[in-house]
Formats: C-alpha cells, structure tokens, sequence
C-alpha cells in the first residue's frame, strides 16, 4: 500500500473463509493488557445477513475507551475490538437486496467489531461506500468526517466567510473540520498543544486548508486581537479537550455563537463563566455521532447523503485520510501502545 492505494486479492474461494482472526478482549482493562489476537469460527450465514472480508480498521480514542469499560456504550464480553473500518462483501443471504458480492461497506453504529479478518454482519448493520475512493479514506469514514461535516452543518449557519475555532485541531476530527470547512470557504482557526515539532505540525494543517494555526498559549495573549483584525470572531467553537481550553474557546467566541463538546481528551469539566452567558449568550451543546447516527436510523437517505457528500470531496481531493500508519493484527501491541501515546500524530490503522 503507498499513499493510500491498496490492490487486494479477492479471487480465493469464499467457501474457504470458515473462520476469522480477531482482536478480543475478555475483560476491561488496558488495551495492550487486555486484547489477545484469537482464531473465532464464523457462524452460518442467516438469510439477511453477509459474509464480510475486512480490508482495513483504525484505532480510534473511543474503541480505546471501550476496551477500557469508561465509553458511554460497552459490548457485552468477550467482545471484538474496533468500530470503524471498511470491508468487502463476499456472500450475500437469500434476502439481502441492498448489498452485492464485491460491494464495499462501513458500519452502521459502533460495536459492530471490526479489529478482525472477516465477519458474518447483519445486511442492515452496514452501508455501501464508494469503491472508487482510497482504501484509507473509506475505512476512516465513518466516525471523524461524519462527526465534523455534523457539527459544521447542525448548528449554526455558516457561510463562506465565516471563522470555526477549534481545539484538538491534529485529530482525526480536527482535520476533517479543516478540509470540510476549507471546501466551503469558511476559515479555521486550529489550536494545538506546543511540541517540538510545530513549525512541521502547523505546515501540515495550513496544506489542509486551516487559515491559522496556534498554541493553547497563543489562545490566552492578547495577540488573538490582531488576529481578528483578519478575520471575523467565530461563530462556532469546536471542543475536543474541555478544561481550561474549552474556556478559552469561548472566550472568543461571538455573541449569540455555539460552543459544540465532541470529546474531553483533557479529562476535566467545561467550566462556563457566567459573563459568557448573560453577556454573549452562548450556546453550550454537545454532539455524539452513534446518537445521531441512531436518531436518523429510519431516515435512509440522511446517512446516505452525508456519506455521498464526503465521497465527492474525498475524490476532489478535498477531503484526504489523516496520516496513518499501517500494521498487522499481529502487530496489535504495539499498535495499541503507540495509539494511546501523546504527541503521535499518525492514525493506527490494521490492515488485513
């Protein structure tokens, strides 16, 4: 695999696919600790079910936080770790209209499993994606694009034009805001820890689209008013972090603007001065992607467009995977370790 393209070997037999290699965890614990690569026999194919050959899953903070029993949704144990990945159908039950032999496909909502070389799924529990886009990109679809073109859309009224601020600006969600908010002529501001390597850090993100790069430092000096001599003071703020930078976030923010909470990587509260409430009239919100994914689960075509949507600015160019570092499932531990490590700005990804 180079630069994201993959070739894969699909002509062996799919009578042979009996049973699958997997990542299962039997207790919670630390991830490293806890998961142990096993051999699962697949069970027999229902007749709205498929038979799906994983090609490629990434380790993201939630399949960490699951593994280590502190996410809000937990599978009962044992459990297959992974829950964002992209596969390829090769069976098909006798009642599946929606899917064909060949066809690509994401999960639906989290705790499907995907750490694992093949699984038989539910036909309903997995959507196409487009075979036409790099393999990374699908297999990164459908948590952190999903959750920025989301929190872009479904909360304030953004045009070109108007100025984003986010934190946790390096992660898989960060840069998806970048790209997204780029296509749409809407400027970024992006907040990132200080580390040795920034200049490099900063390079990346303004090669993305963001139209600032800055420190949490930067965030609380009294240079963040040149900046918005260049730009108009944000409408929407973008939390990945809470604590004290969350706070700053809001600081900052216009009268009347939201601030949108999609993580805490800082393990402390948001702390909301009261000034920023009876004086800006703040919007304090939160988003989860499962619990959007789960309330528009009837609706079809609301997942369906928002996928269609990416798919078209994935092939543009205008919206690339975050930097990935492909391993083995045999590779696991260290895959784990590295995943949990700070500073590291490339996305684990197992690749079957």
């Amino acid at each position: 695999m180079r630069n994201g393209t993959v070739i894969f070997k699909t002509n062996y037999s799919v009578s042979a696919v009996k049973d699958s290699t997997a990542l299962l965890y039997r207790n919670h614990g630390e991830p490293s600790q806890v998961v142990q690569l096993e051999s699962l026999d697949l069970p027999q194919m229902g007749p709205e079910s498929v038979l799906v050959k994983m090609l490629a899953a990434p380790i993201n903070p939630s399949d960490l936080n699951m593994i280590q029993g502190t996410y809000a949704i937990l599978p009962e144990l044992p459990a297959v770790g992974g829950n964002e990945g992209v596969g390829q159908v090769m069976k098909v039950g006798d009642k599946v209209k929606t899917l064909k032999v060949g066809d690509w496909v994401i999960p639906r909502d989290a705790g499907i499993g995907t750490w694992r070389t093949a699984a038989v799924m539910k036909a309903d529990d997995v959507v196409t994606v487009s075979k036409d886009i790099p393999v990374l990109s699908a297999a990164t679809l459908g948590v952190n694009p999903c959750t920025a073109f989301r929190m872009l859309t479904d909360f304030e009224e953004l045009k070109p034009g108007d100025t984003v601020i986010q934190n946790s600006a390096n992660s898989g969600v960060g840069q998806a805001v970048i790209q997204i908010a780029a296509s749409k002529g809407i400027q970024t501001i992006n907040v990132v820890r200080d580390r040795p390597d920034l200049q490099q850090l900063s390079d990346r993100l303004t090669a993305l689209g963001a139209t600032h790069v800055i420190t949490e430092e930067t965030l609380r000096r009294p240079e963040m008013k040149e900046l918005f001599k260049s730009c108009p003071r944000p409408k929407l703020a973008l939390n990945g972090v809470g604590g004290k930078s969350a706070t700053e976030l809001l600081r900052h923010l216009q009268s009347g603007g939201s601030m949108v909470t999609y993580g805490g990587m800082a393990k402390q509260p948001v702390t909301v001065p009261v000034s920023a409430l009876i004086f800006k009239d703040v919007k304090i919100r939160g988003f989860w992607v499962t619990q959007w994914k789960r309330d528009n689960k009837h609706d079809e075509d609301a997942l369906r467009n928002m996928l269609d949507e990416l798919c078209i600015l994935i092939r543009a160019g205008k919206l690339s995977a975050p930097a990935c570092t492909e391993v083995s499932l045999q590779d696991f531990r260290k895959a784990l370790e590295n995943a949990i490590k700070p500073y590291v700005s490339t996305k684990q990804v197992f690749v079957m």
